[in-house]
């Protein structure tokens, strides 16, 4: 019988999200849910001076906001916690004292200043930077007269110093490290908190986690981890080191170059169904070939061992292009609900109460939905519908061959038309049937009498077409930018 599939997602609360640390959660939480298993929240929180306050409850958020969820973790409970890595102290004190015991581990005494000191003459030879055994074989006396003198010290684990650490990857297979290049690490540190090695084995031992997913940045520590659960006897899980992701020139990415933060790309209007859509094709290719999917859609398809190894790129049109795909899956009420949050000035400066209403802006997005790439760009894109009158120089009226004196006529011809048209009629489709007959029997061009048209009711060279505009703004206020168009050429 298989064992349960168990993952766990271990960020820092160091304050974002990094856009890597939501692919690790999504890829954790796929590996998890396609073969009916769980995953859990962990909080790595042993480097102190980095927490943010406030991160675990915005991480929480912005997980929930994407739509993935766990069992068990700091908020939801379960049977393995605490899940905080800070409260669990006294557990890697008690299976540090275990390795003590059973000799693969010792004290360490040596300060900063020499452990800087010695890692500048290692530099000067051209060695790579590593602690060099000093306290590694001081025996059980001398260790307890440090002690009891006061002596600060960390606890290291004893490496081996020759053959060779056969570690296994799901995806990579078989993977050897030559013992003599890996460092006495530290387990414990002076102030009696773990590293994220040593807590990260214990604890994923104790939470039964059957896989642990993470980043290749991890590949180099992936041999001290194999060690430890060695030096206790305990099982070893399936890894899985998800491929690096890079920026479209091939380099990683970062604060400087890029936005790494989901939350950025919450603010900038990204649907967080795009984003679990293009994240999760970052390492991963459904065999179907079909790209635009639903995070169930994903879950259907999704098996661990089609996971890639080579770099996945970070290519933010591509994300855009989801984004426009999931924005025009949207039902009217969920798009304008979304669209709403940066809509915010339009509605401060409307010109007209019913401006305002859900009826007016739905549809104002509606209009706009199969171009919009972000919903953040709603509001530049429809802000000539709020203002009393748009503002434009009276060369945009202007179409091709088209002199002001067309324009001034097909203008009035319109006016004439839509004047006579009952309230009731005034709709897109009604709209659009008048005033292409009027213009098939004057046996004129379209464009002649459409483009003016739209540029009078809307002042922008790109727009939605004439006949939602008319719609969205209503006869009496279509009427009036005609009327002022016609004025301003005449």
């Amino acid at each position: 019988m298989n064992k349960k599939i168990r993952t766990r997602f271990a960020p820092s609360p160091t304050g974002f999200l990094h856009i890597g640390g939501l692919r690790t959660a999504l890829f954790n939480y796929l590996i998890a849910k396609s073969g009916q298993g769980e995953t859990i929240l962990r909080i790595e929180d042993t480097d102190q001076k980095r927490e943010v306050e406030g991160a675990v409850d915005k991480l929480n958020q912005i997980l929930e906001w994407a739509g993935i969820n766990f069992e068990e973790g700091p908020t939801q409970g379960g049977d393995h916690g605490p899940y905080i890595q800070s409260q669990r102290k006294e557990i890697y004190s008690q299976y540090a004292q275990e390795l003590l015991k059973t000799g693969q581990a010792y004290y360490c005494f040596c300060d900063s200043d020499r452990l800087e000191k010695m890692r500048q003459e290692q530099k000067q030879k051209g060695l790579p930077p590593r602690y060099d055994g000093k306290c590694r074989d001081l025996n059980s006396e001398e260790v307890n007269k440090k002690i009891e003198q006061g002596e600060n010290y960390v606890i290291r684990q004893k490496m081996p110093l020759e053959g060779e650490v056969v570690a296994s990857d799901l995806l990579r297979g078989e993977i050897r490290f030559p013992a003599g290049d890996l460092e006495d690490h530290v387990l414990i540190k002076s102030d009696g908190m773990p590293t994220y090695q040593f807590a990260s084995v214990v604890d994923d031992h104790l939470m039964e986690i059957s896989h642990v997913v993470r980043g290749e940045e991890w590949l180099p520590s992936f041999p001290k981890n194999i060690l430890l659960y060695q030096a206790f006897g305990w099982t070893i899980p399936e890894f899985i080191h998800l491929p690096v992701i890079l920026d479209k020139d091939g380099g990683k990415l970062s604060k400087r170059k890029n936005n790494v933060a989901v939350e950025e790309y919450q603010k900038q209007g990204y649907l967080p169904q795009a984003l679990i859509n293009f994240m999760a094709l970052l390492g991963w290719h459904p065999k179907d070939e079909q790209e635009t999917l639903t995070l169930e859609e994903i879950l259907e398809r999704f098996n661990p061992r089609d996971i890639g190894t080579s770099p996945a790129t970070f290519d933010i049109d591509k994300l855009d292009y989801f984004n426009g795909y999931h924005i025009r899956q949207l039902d009217e009420e969920t798009l304008l609900d979304q669209c709403l949050p940066f809509l915010k000035d339009n509605l401060n400066q409307a010109s007209a109460a019913h401006k305002t209403e859900r009826d007016f802006l739905k549809k104002v997005v509606r209009m706009e939905q199969e171009r919009l790439k972000k919903l953040s760009e709603i509001g530049d894109l429809t802000r000539f519908l709020f203002v009393e009158q748009p503002e434009y120089d009276k060369e945009l009226l202007l179409w091709k061959k088209l002199e002001y004196r067309d324009v001034i006529r097909n203008l009035n011809s319109l006016y004439q038309l839509l004047e006579k048209l009952p309230e009731e009629q005034w709709r897109t489709e009604v709209l659009e049937e008048k005033i292409i007959n009027h213009i098939r029997e004057k046996e004129e061009k379209v464009g002649n009498f459409l483009w003016p048209m739209r540029a009078a009711l809307t002042g922008q060279e790109k727009s939605p077409g004439p006949f939602e505009v008319a719609d969205a703004l209503g006869k009496e206020e279509s009427l009036k930018r005609i009327s002022s168009a016609i004025d301003k050429t005449d």
